[in-house]
Parts: structure tokens; C-alpha cells; sequence
């Protein structure tokens, strides 16, 4: 599983409870993973490709090559 390079966002856990909420039998595990793309962006002026999520890319954390 790959994570941002930038913000280094990784996989979250969580808990994933039924529509009732009242039996805590029903109470499950889950894992939720970022949206993570390969991307050519320009570090210290060389294209390289990196791992980068989605959020960085819409707020121009890094440049694209």
C-alpha cells in the first residue's frame, strides 16, 4: 500500500456500525485507504514520480512536470 509523499497520508482504521446502532455485535473493523495516484512532479527542478493524494494535488502542494 503506498502513502503521499508529500503529506504522508497512509491508511486509517475505523469501526463501520450497522443502520440500527444497537447491537454492538454488528460493530466490524474497517479500513479505509487515500486516494493516492502516480504522478511526475518536479523536485528541485528534475521530473520525478512520486506518490501524491488527491487532496495535495488540488492545493498545489506540489508542481507537475
Amino acid at each position: 500500500m503506498a502513502k503521499c509523499d508529500v503529506c504522508q497520508k497512509d491508511m486509517f482504521f475505523g469501526r463501520k456500525i450497522s443502520i440500527t446502532r444497537s447491537q454492538v455485535s454488528r460493530r466490524a473493523k474497517t479500513t479505509q485507504k487515500p486516494n493516492v495516484r502516480n504522478v511526475k512532479v518536479l523536485v528541485e527542478g528534475t521530473p520525478t514520480t512520486l506518490h501524491v493524494c488527491s487532496r495535495c494535488l488540488r492545493s498545489d502542494a506540489v508542481k507537475r512536470a
